[in-house]
């Protein structure tokens, strides 16, 4: 079930590969523009006329491949201002690639002017381009051509005006008091008749007359306020979609409006179950716009929080998805150990499930005398109970015939769908960011890569209960070599300063007031440092213009992806294996919508 960690090939401690942009020049005949950012990611700048030659060529041609579209988003270029060295643009289509081979990605930018906001799709190139596309035309009012279907996504179709455009309110005290006549009813409920075409789904065959079926938005299987909607032939799903939205509460809007240590707090309600890991992303993508180098203790203290959020989340997994299927007990069990290790936690940090902990530069303040003795306890306990549930659910027959060979899909299925984390790992590819790309010192654990086989259901629950295993090998190791030193960075632009300085100096003191009061102004550049979270890659793109708040904030969640696949897991399968796909999916709403 696992590999090996002391055989990792190519491991790259860079975010990418320089390299690449001459590869590309060479194979590439058209104008390019080249754009140095501040973590280092390769980025280039083509016309929209050849963008989709360029995409091609970098999935098929180039060597080794991006192969994965790991994400696509805009920008609102109208009111920016520290932007000289790129191209005229008033709308910005940004293009994130992953090379799974060579362990690098790589950011293409096109420009639109706003008369002519019009580019190609990707959706023949890439399955999973559909919502990312879909999702930008809500936000920014962008056209994707020859898209099949650019039906609202995540704001109701009655919505008006474009949310991340940078005219578009950012709080409710900027619009006008919200109130609704009878026409106004009368076309929201409307908006609300479900009508299969415009899902891109039939209502008729030659021989049949299909049923429709919702699970959702309030199903107790579908893990929050997520809808799918089943095309039945009797029992048999013939196709689904699913309609995310209902949770959508405006998160990168929020951060274009927060000062940058503010907006610290709404990242721990992005994968709420991911707790101080959804810092992570965030902060270090803060700190490689300011230059800021953090010390190693708070590197350490960092893995070892981040691995205990990710046993939190794949505790809270294992017990819905048991419980999904119909097995009652585990969750029970689960809980307990989860509220075990919530206690260690909040000896910690002060806080449970949203701790807010990790700083710009560090942590919020240091470990607390005797923290490692309740750890240690949790984690000597931990390895029996495991096998506990090993026994107990996994080799469980009627949850494997539940389970085995239901929902599948292989590797190459994964990556043209963008999965990552776990289900891409269920199919037997060996890829997690902390070996091949480390980031906060992963590079100096020793831990292996669980790995399953058949990218099935069982598969997915069984590389995720494996995981905690390998958690707490590598808490164990924070416990054994926790360095000394500095808990956050000695750095202007890192909140707050150290306390007993500001009582003595008054200098420090300002630096306190304003960092704390009107936030660090951080340099002008971009920056996107994702991480292994605890349901797949998640991570922040941060543009800053040199002030004291983003300018955009894009978060890239591994949950919105891996939700696309649900159509194509489903197809065949019957009604109760729908339960069981998205139990073994893993994910959380908030996680989805943002």
């Amino acid at each position: 079930m696992s590999a090996d960690a002391n055989h990792e090939p190519n491991i790259s401690h860079a975010i990418g590969n320089p390299a690449v942009i001459g590869q590309i020049k060479t194979l590439f005949q058209q104008q390019l523009v080249t754009q140095e950012c501040a973590d280092g990611m390769p980025t280039l700048w083509v016309d929209a006329e050849h963008i989709s030659s360029l995409l091609a060529l970098c999935k098929h041609q180039l060597q080794p491949a991006y192969s994965m579209l790991y994400d696509v988003t805009a920008i609102d270029e109208r009111v920016r201002c520290h932007r000289d060295d790129q191209p005229a643009s008033d709308f910005t289509v940004v293009y994130q690639l992953l090379s799974l081979e060579g362990n690098a990605f790589l950011r293409l930018k096109v420009a639109l002017l706003a008369a002519n906001l019009r580019i190609d799709s990707q959706c023949d190139l890439w399955p999973n381009a559909n919502w990312y596309e879909r999702e930008c035309h809500d936000m920014f009012g962008i056209d994707f051509i020859g898209h099949p279907n650019l039906y609202p996504l995540i704001i109701p179709p009655t919505w008006k005006g474009h949310p991340l455009r940078k005219d578009h309110p950012a709080r409710a005290t900027e619009m006008d008091p919200f109130s609704i006549d009878e026409e106004m009813q009368d076309e929201e409920q409307e908006a609300l008749r479900f009508v299969p075409e415009q899902w891109g789904m039939q209502r008729t065959s030659q021989n049949t007359d299909y049923m429709f079926l919702n699970m959702g938005p309030n199903h107790p299987s579908v893990h929050g306020v997520f809808r799918v909607a089943l095309q039945l032939n009797g029992e048999e799903v013939v196709d689904s979609v699913a309609d995310i939205g209902y949770h959508h509460r405006g998160a990168e809007k929020m951060g274009e409006r927060q000062a940058w240590h503010t907006y610290i707090p709404y990242t721990d309600r992005i994968d709420y179950l991911g707790g101080v890991m959804n810092n992570l992303p965030y902060v270090m993508s803060v700190e490689k716009l300011a230059g800021i180098e953090v010390p190693e203790r708070a590197k350490t203290i960092r893995v070892m929080l981040a691995e205990c959020f990710r046993i939190q989340s794949h505790f809270l997994f294992f017990g819905t998805f048991a419980q999904d299927i119909g097995q009652m007990s585990p969750i029970f069990y689960i809980f307990a150990d989860r509220e075990m290790l919530f206690g260690v936690i909040e000896s910690i940090t002060g806080g449970r499930m949203h701790p807010s902990w990790f700083r710009i530069g560090g942590v919020a303040h240091d470990l607390p005398q005797g923290w490692h003795l309740k750890l240690q306890e949790f984690v000597n306990m931990m390895p029996a109970r495991l096998d506990h549930y090993q026994k107990m659910v996994m080799d469980n027959r009627i949850i494997k015939q539940r389970t085995v060979g239901i929902g599948r899909y292989n590797s190459e299925q994964a990556i043209d769908w963008g999965v990552t984390g776990g289900g891409l790992r269920a199919t037997g590819y060996d890829w997690d960011m902390r070996k091949r790309m480390p980031y906060s010192g992963y590079e100096n654990y020793d831990f292996d890569i669980p790995l399953g086989s058949n990218g099935d259901c069982y598969d997915r629950a069984m590389v995720r209960l494996e995981e905690i295993r390998q958690s707490l090998r590598i808490i164990q190791q924070c416990i054994d070599h926790m360095p000394s030193g500095p808990y956050k960075a000695e750095h202007s632009l890192t909140s707050p300063p150290n306390k007993q300085r500001s009582m003595e100096d008054i200098e420090t003191l300002i630096q306190h007031f304003v960092n704390s009061s009107w936030g660090p102004p951080i340099p002008a550049g971009e920056a996107c440092l994702p991480i292994e979270a605890t349901k797949g890659i998640n991570s922040y793109y941060l543009v800053s213009d040199g002030s004291t708040g983003s300018y955009r904030t894009r978060i890239r969640t591994p949950s919105f992806a891996h939700l696309q696949m649900i159509p194509t897991m489903g197809r065949g399968m019957m009604v109760a294996d729908m339960i069981a796909i998205i139990a073994s999916i893993d994910f959380v709403m908030a996680d989805v919508d943002r």
